[in-house]
């Protein structure tokens, strides 16, 4: 007998170097163990049919169904033999449906010999239109027959596993590799400990990778799938509750305002009242910083909750304790945005060592990667002595040459954009660490913040300021009624009329580059597909046609630095009517007089960017208006998500929608360092209870055994999910 291959056996020395390959580039499949842990997406029954009305366009299928009718077509052809070319066309069915398959010239004779009625198959390709029915053109098959000889039997039971596959390798051809391998999942080491897998009621890992890939029933399928998720949501706890176990260990200076100090001041001079919400959070984060080792705490809330009001009270309370603290960007756009806003708010406050500051001000300094030689010189000299209390930059503060005097606060606006190595790069100018608020403007479900931000502790602002107006959303179908779009132009005037502004939103900008690429295209590919409105193109249209006379402006991420901030200075002074842009105002950008906003081709947005937008208007007393414009059929999924977007504006509702649409690597992002993401059977939104549970025990187990040295299965695991140095940056999706 062969000997059972090991997890991290090779796969070409298993499976053979031309298969190994296919599995290495396309489903990122390198050893034995990486193939074990490829889970089915699905099962068919035996005997049973597949949805063949459920197709989705432009995916690779794979469908169980039955011959319904097979057609050879002989037509006049210059390049076959003879002059005549063949073709097959194969209607298959499972009963309710039907679908078109196809073959070709010398593809035909195979098919065509056993294809025949009655006979059924699985069918693997990717699904298109032809003739406005949907058709596989080539499908890879694989015929299903009753005797046990048949190699499909060998691999499937009654329920045959349909793995993610790919146009090089279909479903069946992974399931027979599988079959190889599957002895070797005996060989699997268990992460879980014996109590806890024992208490749960869970099988044993060999038991369920076995029934995972060839159930005998369904509920060997539930059985395997339980454990299973078991094994992601606590492996990837334990990595974070290691994290923040080592982050607890590590020593800080303790911040705690002055009484008669800038923060006092600063409260004093605000026009409005703190909400409760802002206040309770506000004592959270204080609390944290008057502790001796690092606040680690993550600060979400709605669109225009006040998180940079919240942020900036941390940073002034640092500044009290003699400390400096610091607030990263994504954007140059955004850095310039948020130094505006912050100087604006504090007024002489910020003008610490200036003639006219206040007593006791401090500085306010901005540092992006494009400022002048002798601004930046400047600006990193007030950082090294001290002077500037403040500092708003990009990942330019990330630079070796910047040194602070005494860093103690690091505030990360928009933490997507950041991976841990950023952060910890900052962190590492401090003289001890200093303290960490991260900011998100995207509202995400606790179960995202417990698995992506699970080393932070979480706080949520969730009400809006006194003083917010309500915004209302609507979708425009362009395409169904291109008289809405028209009215959705006289709004913008009407409102213009009044004295307000209004944004355009494209998705991309339009410039001579993009044009190149989008004139290759043939007449065709335009009419199925037209490219995105472009902010160049739609500004132009606009200012000549419907929004003629009025003052029309552009920015987009391609400006030089300067111009884009001339921009937005010239659009907060009310000097521009219309704003046509791209998605660099969807964070942070504060014109309360702005209060409609039109986003062309909103179909093209995600829906927490949506959200995101949106948040723009509505931002003073006058109430906002949010036109989503979209040429998408009425019945389609783009249109039912923007039906989503206006019909709430409850940011935490629409990220569960958003998540529930995308696939849960997109969730993670990059949660893994830029591996795959490791969540195969864990689904964020609906596993909730079990993130939960396994974040309570992955904490337990880590405080009584920090280094795993009980575990040794466990840590290894560990070490297979993140290798030391991603485990150490664990990346933020």
């Amino acid at each position: 007998m062969d000997p059972v291959p090991a997890l991290d056996e090779p796969l070409k020395k298993v499976l053979g170097p031309a298969t190994a390959k296919v599995m290495a580039e396309h489903l990122g499949l390198h050893t034995v163990g990486d193939l074990l842990h490829h889970y089915p997406r699905r099962y068919e029954e035996r005997g049973q049919l597949t949805h063949l009305a459920d197709l989705p366009m432009d995916e690779h299928v794979t469908v169980v169904a039955q011959v319904a009718d097979a057609r050879l077509h002989t037509f006049a052809s210059s390049r076959a033999p003879r002059g005549k070319g063949q073709r097959l066309e194969v209607t298959i069915t499972d009963g309710s449906g039907r679908l078109q398959l196809v073959f070709f010239g010398a593809g035909v004779h195979k098919p065509h010999k056993e294809l025949l009625p009655g006979t059924r198959a699985m069918f693997a390709g990717k699904v298109s239109v032809f003739n406005r029915r949907l058709q596989l053109a080539h499908p890879a098959y694989e015929l299903l027959r009753g005797d046990a000889e048949e190699t499909v039997e060998t691999w499937a039971g009654a329920l045959i596993p349909i793995y993610p596959a790919t146009a090089k390798l279909e479903s069946w051809k992974i399931g027979k590799a599988l079959q190889t391998v599957l002895p070797s999942a005996q060989e699997a080491a268990d992460p879980l400990p014996e109590s806890l897998r024992e208490g749960r009621g869970l099988v044993t890992l060999s038991e369920a990778l076995l029934k995972i890939h060839r159930p005998h029933t369904k509920a060997d399928i539930e059985e395997a799938r339980a454990r299973l998720k078991w094994d992601e949501a606590f492996v990837l706890q334990v990595a974070l509750a290691r994290r923040r176990h080592a982050d607890a260990q590590l020593p800080a200076v303790p911040r705690r305002p002055r009484p008669d100090g800038v923060l006092a001041a600063f409260d004093d001079r605000l026009p409005f009242t703190l909400t409760e919400g802002q206040r309770k959070v506000s004592e959270e984060i204080f609390a944290d910083l008057a502790t001796d080792h690092p606040m680690h705490r993550l600060l979400q809330g709605e669109v225009g909750s006040g998180k940079t009001l919240v942020a900036l009270r941390a940073m002034l309370a640092v500044v009290d304790a003699g400390g400096q603290a610091a607030m990263l960007a994504p954007t140059e756009v955004l850095a310039q945005q948020h130094h505006r806003s912050v100087t604006e708010m504090m007024g002489e406050l910020a003008e610490g060592g200036m003639l006219g500051g206040a007593e006791n001000a401090t500085k306010v300094v901005l540092l992006t990667g494009s400022m002048g030689a002798a601004a930046r010189r400047k600006a990193l000299l007030d950082l090294a002595t001290g002077e500037a209390g403040v500092v708003i930059g990009t990942h330019a503060l990330i630079e070796d040459k910047v040194q602070f005097h005494d860093l103690g606060l690091v505030v990360v606006d928009e933490q997507h954009r950041f991976g841990v190595e950023q952060r910890d790069a900052l962190r590492g100018k401090g003289k001890q660490p200093p303290h960490l608020l991260v900011m998100t403007a995207t509202p995400i479900p606790r179960t995202v913040a417990m698995t992506v931000f699970g080393d932070l502790e979480t706080s949520v602002l969730d009400q809006l300021p006194a003083g917010r107006s309500p915004i209302a959303s609507h979708v425009v179908p362009a395409a169904d009624k291109p008289h809405f779009l028209a009215r959705a132009w006289e709004r913008v005037r009407e409102e213009v009329d009044k004295g307000h502004q209004a944004y355009v939103v494209c998705p991309r900008i339009g410039d001579e580059e993009d044009g190149a690429k989008a004139k290759k295209k043939s007449p065709e590919d335009e009419a199925e597909k037209r490219p995105p409105l472009a902010v160049l193109d739609t500004a132009e249209q606009l200012a000549r046609g419907p929004l003629a006379g009025l003052r029309v402006e552009v920015l987009h991420g391609r400006m030089q630095p300067d111009d884009k901030d001339a921009v937005m200075r010239r659009f907060a002074a009310g000097e521009v009517d219309v704003l046509v842009a791209t998605t660099v105002i969807e964070v942070g950008v504060n014109v309360p007089n702005a209060t409609v906003m039109v986003i062309m081709d909103a179909d093209r947005f995600g829906v927490s960017q949506l959200h995101q937008l949106r948040g723009r208007v509505g931002r003073g007393s006058a109430p906002g208006l949010c036109l989503l414009v979209s040429e998408m059929p009425e019945a389609s999924a783009a249109r039912q998500r923007l039906n989503a977007v206006a019909s709430t504006l409850d940011g935490f509702e629409l990220s569960r929608i958003d998540l529930e649409q995308r696939r849960e690597g997109d969730v993670l992002g990059q949660a893994q360092s830029g591996t795959r993401s490791s969540l195969r059977m864990l689904a964020v939104i609906d596993d909730e209870e079990v993130i939960a549970e396994a974040r309570v025990e992955a904490s337990r187990i880590v405080a009584a055994d920090p280094d795993l040295e009980r575990l040794p299965a466990l840590r290894t695991a560990l070490d297979a999910l993140l290798d030391e140095e991603r485990e150490q940056y664990l990346e933020k999706g």
